[in-house]
C-alpha cells in the first residue's frame, strides 16, 4: 500500500513539472539575466513565467538572491 501511494505522489509531482517547462525555463533565464546584470531582459522573463504559472514567491526569491549583492 505504501509503495503504491508513493508512486502516485511521484507521478503527480512529475506531471506538475511536465506541465510547466516554459515556466521553469523562464525562471532559469530570469536568474541568469539577474546574475549577469542584464536587467532589460528581466521583465519579459517575469511576464512569461507568470503566464505559465509561476507564483510571486518564486520570482521574489530570485529577485532577492543574496549572490547578486555587490561586494
Amino acid at each position: 500500500m505504501i509503495d503504491a501511494r508513493n508512486s502516485k505522489e511521484k507521478e503527480v509531482t512529475l506531471k506538475k513539472i511536465e506541465k510547466n517547462p516554459v515556466k521553469l525555463t523562464a525562471l532559469l533565464y530570469l536568474k541568469e539575466a539577474l546574475l549577469n546584470q542584464q536587467y532589460e531582459n528581466c521583465r519579459e522573463f517575469i511576464t512569461i513565467a507568470k503566464e505559465f504559472g509561476a507564483q510571486d514567491f518564486e520570482i521574489q526569491n530570485l529577485l532577492e538572491d543574496a549572490r547578486r549583492v555587490p561586494t
